[in-house]
């Protein structure tokens, strides 16, 4: 498994994690929300205040109220871009490129720190959230890249309510690659549905829904938690 300090700007990795003693991250709603907010607006180290105002109830379908000139602002200064994810109930996934040295252990500090303290504050506790730090997994080549993020958009297969309705996960980036992408420029999921234009497989849904994955086994087990 790849150490955090050899992640190299350039390069594409697989980095998740999972709750503490395997427990739940997320306890209602604004919780999910919280921790989407996160993982799409923390890819630079660009300060943002009062968190809170900017999530609204209908933000998966709306998207969050932060302003354009902010968004603009974190797109420029941005060290990693987030090509996919799935959140799930105990543990997430993220396929993200560095853009600079050190900006992925940068982002994933940001998520936790900002989540735990989030969280704590919110139920009145103290501790850790995460299983100790975050595990990356170097993604070697483009075949790699393509079959990690379908492996990634079918996790919400294990959960009987969306079993074969992975592509209407809320809480995941599958919709945004192959419809329209609710976060814009802060999901970068070209970096793998081009790829689908004018070859025998017809689009990255269908890709999707009739992968294995099993190419990398050995490497979808180390990262699998279970829900």
């Amino acid at each position: 498994m790849t150490k955090i300090r050899d992640i190299a700007p350039g390069e594409y990795y697989h980095v998740f994690n999972r709750g503490a003693h395997k427990t739940n991250l997320f306890r209602d709603e604004k919780d999910w929300l919280r921790f989407l907010f996160l993982a799409l607006y923390c890819q630079s180290s660009v300060p943002i205040q009062n968190i809170a105002r900017y999530i609204s109830p209908d933000a998966l379908t709306a998207g969050f109220a932060i302003p354009k000139a902010l968004q603009d602002e974190i797109l420029r200064n941005r060290t990693v871009e987030l090509v996919s994810f799935c959140i799930m109930p105990n543990h997430f996934h993220l396929l993200v490129r560095e853009l600079e040295e050190g900006g992925i252990a940068q982002y994933l500090q940001r998520i936790a720190a900002g989540y735990t303290l989030y969280f704590n504050q919110k139920y009145k506790m103290s501790g850790h959230v995460f299983q100790g730090r975050y595990k990356s997994v170097h993604v070697r080549d483009n075949e790699q890249l393509l079959y990690l993020s379908a492996y990634i958009h079918r996790n919400p297969h294990e959960i009987v309510k969306w079993k074969y309705s992975e592509h209407k996960y809320p809480y995941s980036s599958f919709q945004d690659l192959i419809g329209k992408n609710r976060w814009g420029l802060f999901v970068k999921g070209e970096e793998i549905t081009e790829q689908f234009i004018g070859t025998k497989t017809s689009n990255y849904e269908d890709f999707v829904n009739t992968s294995t994955a099993k190419m990398f086994e050995e490497e979808l087990q180390a990262a699998s938690f279970g829900v």
